[in-house]
């Protein structure tokens, strides 16, 4: 769908959204791909720019191994989590920083004020060690989140761009799953609306078939889908994030791919939308 169509019959949206708070979590291969993420950037920034409070929380999982190999490390996982020694989880800090100052830096071209949240410079998400994770690991939980830098960001009108990487109290790196990350700081914000942008079109009753895309799911459903298979592999966690999310108190979580040109305005600003809701 054209922006401009998107945006015609879009003001009951906007003026029930205004100075109300959307927390975006943005990574994968989309993040890599700069025409897709331009596209993106700008749905963001005509969203901050109809006075929408935009939290923008990313990821960076290719940035991270490829600074890995440039280190002479090569990239180990187990069960779909990094293995993260204290030294990967330097690199993790340092990749991710890189990536934040990256999106900062479009932003700001653009036109727009946004502020770099890097918890190592500027506290916002307390780590610590995962509970299951063994001795010597470094993948973590958020403990708490301070939201004071968000706040002041919020207060001068600019968009929060935050790396999810928690500090622990020993003020070591923690290396938090990004989605994770996000929901914690929808759920502390008590947001209107946390959204996942992914590589697919949202959560599907049968694999790879986009005519198959389930609009709307209740809490309850996403439990019974889990259950029976339906919702399988990364989007697990996806949706666990966005339950969680909605356990905290944010209003609606949306998945929907951000591979197609507006599709986050197209979700926010139109009555059909374009991926899946889940509400409580």
């Amino acid at each position: 769908m054209d922006k401009n169509q998107i945006l015609q019959g879009a003001s009951k949206y906007i003026e029930k959204f205004k100075d109300r708070v959307f927390v975006i979590k943005y990574g994968g291969s989309i993040l890599d791909d700069k025409e897709i993420s331009g596209s993106i950037l700008d749905d963001i920034i005509c969203l901050h720019e109809n006075q929408i409070d935009v939290v923008l929380v990313h990821g960076g999982g290719s940035a991270i191994s490829k600074l890995m190999k440039a280190r002479g490390k090569e990239p180990e996982f187990v069960g779909g989590l990094r293995v993260t020694d204290e030294e990967t989880a330097s690199i993790v800090d340092e990749a991710l920083s890189s990536v934040n100052a990256g999106l900062v830096e479009r932003v700001i071209s653009k036109g727009v004020d946004a502020v770099s949240l890097v918890s190592r410079e500027k506290l916002t998400i307390k780590g610590r060690k995962k509970d299951s994770a063994p001795h010597g690991d470094f993948v973590g939980d958020v403990a708490s989140i301070d939201a004071g830098h968000i706040d002041e960001a919020i207060k001068n009108h600019s968009i929060s761009v935050v790396s999810p990487v928690g500090v622990g109290e020993d003020k070591k790196p923690y290396n938090i799953n990004a989605d994770l990350a996000a929901a914690e700081i929808a759920g502390f914000l008590s947001a209107e609306k946390f959204i996942m942008l992914t590589n697919v079109k949202g959560v599907m009753s049968k694999k790879d078939d986009d005519a198959s895309l389930i609009s709307t799911l209740k809490e309850k459903e996403v439990h019974k889908l889990i259950d029976e298979g339906i919702i399988d592999s990364g989007m697990i966690p996806k949706v666990q994030a966005g339950i969680l999310a909605l356990d905290k108190g944010v209003g609606k979580v949306h998945v929907i791919s951000g591979r197609i040109p507006h599709s986050l305005l197209e979700e926010i600003f139109t009555d059909k939308g374009i991926g899946t809701e889940i509400v409580k």
